[in-house]
């Protein structure tokens, strides 16, 4: 099955690793960008010529105090404002303090929210429709895409801001040493996987006399994300909804899911596979790989390559040499996994009620176009330039000040972003390992542009999901039962509800016809 089956790419990722990585600051010097933020500034200076206050919360950590935040400094000489950011390290805190706020009718004037936010707050009514303002946000929209643009949508109106699209850092490692010392080759297939990981289990390639090793780990049904990419299969633990011959398709109803799960039952039952596998939560299977329990593992670059965890592996074996793998070949074509295309790394909403002080919505425009530029673009993602970084032509070189003050740059990239020029910047040394993720073939799932139909608890239905698969691939459930799992799915859990409103929401976008 070829690539081109499926919905046109639009952007590169998910992860999945962009939590990882969201506090490293943002990329590209933001060349392309032509429109110059200062002068709508000029436009919408206030008539006292003040500062305007701007109050924004967000999700977070690490925001110094503001004499020593050099990136407010700048914003606020370049737009003639005074942001006041708030941050919350937890994600339960934001909720509750968003929640309050709103409630109280005390709005920010620029708040993050999820999708669930976002319909929740549009639907009362407590939102800026952003879309009678597009040509004020030219420089966003420009910088951002429309594909991103497509994410803060509801209902034919915009009403957040996403970011840029972010990329895909996923891939099987493995254990170079130990093909080499088996005499075997990097696996191109599910069954060449098959019998490696069974060799990685039974020939001892530690050396050490012992059966202390296993093929695979992971966390969760994500460990095989690659098998069932090689069945033209998107899923990771939630069921993918994706495009086939201009139809939806839920990767639970895909015709080679049953034939992936009885393959990854084989693997299970040979005992080639991390027998915790399914309670693996965090970094533990990241933990088992650096330790040499596994030999093969799917994890993200960074929690490979990263100076401190390369530390650690040579630690425990100087001569462990972990390699990507590619996207394996199978009956469904060649993928690595998923990749949501409408998932997003953050979106920031802009409350009803700043209509009512036109100045200072104007500067909110300002800010995001700003922060969207070829001046505030770079500052928000390496900082200042001559301080924190200098330009050998058009490349970004940091100083050894970008190391030690901007870990918090990030924090202000409201509009996100273009993650592999800032990636590469940042991570120099682990370049390779970027592209190499970066690049691999995935299925693009559109997940993240749907939003749950009321009477549809997905929090249920995906439990109910994983326990299910889970049985089918330790052999408590026969695959026989597959169907009788889906009708009690849609029975009992509305799960059909949730398709049709998939389906029309993907028709909505234009994704199928």
């Amino acid at each position: 099955m070829k690539k081109k089956l499926f919905v046109p790419a639009l952007l590169a990722m998910t992860f999945a690793g962009g939590t990882l990585l969201a506090g490293c600051g943002s990329s590209t010097t933001g060349t392309t960008e032509t429109n110059k933020p200062a002068e709508s500034t000029k436009a919408a200076a206030t008539s006292s010529g003040k500062p305007v206050k701007i109050d924004i919360i967000e999700t977070g950590s690490g925001l110094p105090t503001p004499d020593q935040d050099i990136i407010k400094q700048e914003l606020d000489k370049a737009l003639n404002t005074e942001i006041n950011l708030t941050v919350y390290a937890s994600g339960d805190d934001y909720k509750n303090q968003l929640n309050v706020r709103m409630a109280s009718a005390n709005f920010p004037d620029l708040f993050a929210v999820d999708r669930q936010q976002l319909k929740q707050f549009s639907e009362q009514g407590l939102l800026l429709d952003l879309t009678p303002y597009m040509d004020k946000l030219k420089p966003t929209k420009d910088f951002i895409g429309d594909a991103s643009l497509k994410k803060g949508a509801l209902n034919g109106k915009t009403y957040a801001i996403a970011k840029s699209p972010t990329v895909p850092y996923n891939t099987y490692w493995i254990r170079k040493d130990w093909l080499d010392k088996l005499n075997l080759k990097v696996p191109t297939t599910p069954e060449e996987l098959y019998n490696v990981a069974k060799a990685f289990t039974e020939q001892d390639p530690d050396g050490n006399g012992k059966k202390d090793t296993f093929g695979l780990t992971g966390s969760k049904f994500g460990a095989f994300e690659p098998v069932f990419g090689a069945y033209g299969i998107a899923y990771s633990g939630v069921p993918s909804l994706y495009v086939k011959d201009n139809k939806m398709v839920n990767s639970l109803y895909d015709p080679n899911m049953k034939d992936a799960l009885g393959f990854i039952q084989k693997m299970v039952a040979s005992g080639e596979v991390d027998p915790e596998l399914m309670a693996n939560t965090g970094t533990q299977h990241q933990q088992k790989a650096i330790k040499g329990q596994a030999g093969i593992v799917y994890l993200d670059w960074p929690n490979v390559t990263k100076d401190q965890f390369v530390e650690q592996i040579k630690a425990v074996n100087p001569n462990a040499n972990w390699i990507q793998v590619e996207a394996m070949k199978g009956v469904g074509g060649q993928f690595v996994s998923g990749n949501d295309i409408g998932a997003t790394a953050g979106m920031y909403a802009i409350p009803k009620s700043l209509e009512k002080s036109p100045e200072k919505l104007q500067k909110v425009l300002d800010l995001l176009n700003y922060v969207s530029g070829k001046d505030g673009s770079p500052l928000v993602q390496y900082g200042v330039k001559g301080k924190h970084y200098n330009l050998d032509g058009t490349k970004v070189v940091p100083t050894d000040l970008m190391g030690k003050e901007g870990g918090y740059f990030w924090l202000y990239q409201f509009t996100g972003r273009p993650e592999m020029d800032y990636l590469t910047v940042k991570f120099a040394p682990q370049s390779k390992f970027i592209e190499f993720a970066s690049k691999q073939p995935r299925i693009e799932v559109l997940n993240g542009f749907v939003d749950f139909p009321n009477g549809y608890n997905a929090a249920d239905a995906n439990r109910y999901i994983e326990e299910e698969l889970s049985k089918f691939i330790y052999g408590k459930r026969p695959l026989s039962e597959y169907d009788s799992f889906i009708k009690t799915l849609e029975g009992s859990m509305n799960y059909k509800a949730y398709l049709d409103a998939a389906e029309k929401r993907i028709k909505e976008l234009g994704y199928i016809k």
